[in-house]
């Protein structure tokens, strides 16, 4: 009898959480789409690039790399957050905001393209690579395809249907991989990058129309535009900022370096970088919507922010120690033999983007309630670390010196973040601080433990030995988890006993 009792209430909060309207079940399931179609997209990219490196020459990757950087500072350079607008707007999905929307950002991509084609032969002088000038003006046609896509489209993730937005972008991104492997095998060189790059976006665009057709009126409402415009300019110098932080690396090192050597770095710290984007992504699209809908009450928002904060330092922290651990197996199961060199800007590329990733959490809080100039500040702190450190970094240190001089700067933004969050919302930053140490308690073990066998000269297989690690990290978590759980449930337990005693007296 009480095992069927245990069932039915079981069976209720799964109900619950799949298929009620709340905010929580809604941000459940939205989480559950992005979640599922950005592990689908990224296992395509882990194949492809697993396939490429065997096809194509690092040196492609290390002119792609150039590409892509150079694209991302224009974007950068003209980037006003419309699309963040648009969702943290309460009146986002009436037809003038998103027709506003639009337009703003299709003569930005617009603009973006001309400007990107113009400074084309002058990045291929500066970097000595003549084929660059037309590489950039093929692979950032996506640009203007990101701006074409549907005015309604954006309602996906203002509606919290993230259904449909995985469908436009994951499966997108994903035929686009499909394309740039179809294209490998036939042309054999970094063309087929650099047209499977665009295809991604074109891919979007389409599907953008499929599931939310409809053209933007051929006139925008000014009323519009001005309440746009006052959130989107608190974000001006955003992505500027971030790619200071995340691209001066590849601009200083392919200076100092050669397109070979750079194209080793760029996809050894592909390799945490491109899950790490996947997941600050699906983060974004997840809890920015949902921490908008409650941005008034303070309290919930800061219980928001602990409790996914608290579930990334627990999955997050044991990946890092693994990587370190194993970065050199993982690089030659991976990639090859010739990768092996980026065995330490990756190790500590691990750590970057598990800080990285945590810190996001606060980003969305910041962007949510409406102060987006409070992460804008903390970027600005870190991309001024970057510009101090990158250099002599890598002159010293080599090419491991782009990911060093990258960890000094998350870690100031990361601080200066938090110490916001605190005036902003009055987060308890002891309570905080508690959520790391479970994971850090089961990393050290996991740490001393890997030492120890190097230290003993205990070498195995590259597979063997990332299993190994595999194995390693799920018993980090069997210890760590269900001690979070604990103290989770111990937590929420005290202000019940503390009411208790007060109805009592």
């Amino acid at each position: 009898m009480e095992l069927k009792r245990n069932y039915n209430r079981v069976k209720v909060a799964v109900s619950d959480l799949l298929f009620s309207e709340a905010l929580r079940a809604k941000a459940m399931r939205g989480g559950a789409w992005l979640g599922a179609g950005s592990v689908a997209e990224q296992a395509f990219r882990f194949a492809r690039n697993m396939i490429l490196t065997r096809l194509l020459a690092p040196s492609a990757f290390g002119t792609m790399a150039i590409v892509m950087s150079s694209s991302a500072i224009v974007g950068a350079l003209t980037e006003v957050g419309i699309k963040q607008a648009v969702i943290q707007n309460p009146r986002g999905a009436e037809k003038a905001y998103l027709d506003a929307g639009w337009w703003i950002g299709m003569w930005r991509a617009i603009g973006m393209y001309l400007v990107i084609f113009a400074m084309a032969p002058w990045v291929a002088h500066f970097y000595g690579v003549t084929e660059l000038s037309a590489l950039l003006r093929v692979a950032l046609l996506s640009t203007l395809f990101d701006g074409a896509m549907s005015p309604r489209s954006i309602l996906a993730q203002k509606e919290l249907k993230f259904s449909r937005w995985t469908a436009i972008t994951n499966g997108g991104g994903v035929c686009g991989v499909i394309l740039t492997v179809t294209l490998s095998f036939v042309m054999r060189d970094v063309w087929a990058l650099a047209i499977g790059f665009s295809s991604e976006n074109v891919f979007r665009c389409l599907f953008s129309y499929v599931f939310y057709p409809g053209l933007p009126s051929l006139r925008w409402e000014g009323h519009a535009v001005r309440d746009l415009y006052t959130f989107s300019k608190q974000a001006i110098g955003l992505s500027f900022l971030n790619l200071v932080f995340s691209r001066t690396d590849i601009f200083v090192l392919g200076k100092l370096y050669s397109t070979t050597t750079l194209g080793l770095y760029s996809m050894g710290v592909a390799l945490v970088q491109t899950p790490c984007s996947f997941i600050t992504t699906m983060m974004a699209q997840a809890l920015f919507p949902a921490i908008a809908q409650v941005q008034e009450d303070k309290d919930r928002v800061n219980r928001i922010l602990m409790e996914a904060t608290s579930w990334l330092i627990l999955l997050g922290l044991p990946v890092v120690i693994v990587i370190y651990l194993c970065g050199h197996s993982l690089l030659m199961l991976v990639y090859g033999a010739r990768y092996v060199a980026a065995a330490a800007p990756l190790a500590v590329a691990g750590a970057v983007v598990f800080l990285n990733i945590v810190n996001v959490a606060i980003t969305c809080v910041f962007t949510a309630v409406g102060r987006p100039a409070l992460h804008r500040r903390a970027v600005a702190a870190s991309a001024a670390v970057m510009l101090i450190a990158i250099y002599p970094s890598c002159k010293l240190l080599g090419v491991v010196g782009g990911q060093v001089a990258a960890l000094v700067a998350i870690i100031v933004s990361y601080l200066f973040q938090v110490m916001r969050m605190r005036a902003l919302t009055g987060l308890n930053l002891r309570r905080y601080a508690q959520a790391f140490v479970p994971a850090m308690v089961a990393s050290a073990v996991l740490l001393v433990l890997g030492i120890g066998a190097r230290a003993l000269g205990f070498e195995a297989k590259p597979g063997l030995n990332v299993a190994l690690g595999m194995a390693a990290c799920l018993m980090a978590y069997a210890f760590s988890v269900p001690a979070f759980v604990r103290s989770k449930q111990t937590a929420a337990l005290q202000p019940s006993a503390g009411a208790a005693m007060a109805t009592t007296e």
